[in-house]
């Protein structure tokens, strides 16, 4: 059974930089593809970032683009969220979430795998 845990998050100040780790466990890492997604308080799930499987092509959502780099390393079955010139708006519970497809898909339902989140807040 797949097994993802997030870590990395916490308080920081705006303009400043975080990096999530999301590590993947109980399957064969390169064959899926991996997003970000974050949630804030009384707002939907929303899709940030994903990396897809085999070629590590990126694609990211346009409120982060230029900001957040989404990486993965295949030796150490982990994929990262490098966060810099955070803003109070990027306050969210973020998780990491993966298919088995070459698809880049930023509908949350689309994903089969989730690990359980971790909290970023920028304060203001």
């Amino acid at each position: 059974q797949v097994r993802m845990v997030e870590s990395g998050g916490g308080l920081v100040q705006d303009g400043g930089s975080l990096r999530l780790s999301c590590v993947f466990s109980g399957r064969t890492f390169s064959d899926y593809t991996v997003g970000w997604f974050r949630q804030a308080p009384s707002k939907e799930r929303e899709f940030v970032a994903a990396i897809r499987r085999y070629s590590a092509t990126e694609t990211y959502a346009d409120s982060v683009k230029g900001r957040f780099t989404i990486s993965r390393s295949y030796a150490l079955n982990t994929v990262y969220l490098q966060m810099n010139s955070l803003k109070p708006e990027d306050t969210a519970v973020y998780y990491c979430a993966a298919h088995t497809t070459s698809t880049f898909y930023y509908d949350s339902k689309r994903y089969d795998y989730w690990g359980q989140g971790t909290q970023v807040t920028v304060s203001s």
